[in-house]
């Protein structure tokens, strides 16, 4: 695969696993424990995917400057920080999670995934967001 499409695979797989995230928070809700557990299943797959395919393109190209001007700086430098910050939070996070939930610890699960969720997905659309605003709407020259 060319690395220059390893940026749009990231994207797809951030947008993926932000939609998994919210169909299995669905199925909770609605007292699918089976359904829900296949989807946060199939959601940690995408971030798992998503980090190597991350990974591999830097280690690849380097960094990306953003090119954009004016309030677009700003504003992007704040979302990559709270994006960056909440990434690396969100790894033990999930897999403390996960790991409460597969051993039946469901009194202790649920309320560090009530935090879990909303920071995964938070982490999940800004990554989205930040690889339109690197690589559409203020592209390098």
């Amino acid at each position: 695969m060319k690395m220059t499409l390893l940026p749009s695979l990231n994207a797809v797989l951030n947008g993926a696993s932000a939609a998994l995230l919210l169909l299995g928070y669905l199925c909770i809700r609605n007292g699918q424990r089976t359904r829900h557990r296949a989807f946060m299943l199939a959601a940690l797959g995408c971030s798992l995917l998503f980090l190597i395919s991350y990974l591999t393109y830097h280690s690849q190209t380097g960094v990306t400057r953003f090119a954009g001007t004016g309030w677009s700086r700003p504003f992007y430098f704040a979302v990559l920080w709270t994006h960056t910050v909440l990434a690396v939070v969100i790894v033990p996070l999930v897999i403390i999670t996960l790991r409460r939930a597969w051993r039946g610890d469901y009194t202790r699960h649920r309320p560090l995934a009530r935090v879990t969720l909303p920071l995964w997905l938070y982490v999940s659309v800004t990554g989205v967001l930040i690889y339109f605003m690197l690589y559409h709407w203020f592209p390098g020259r």
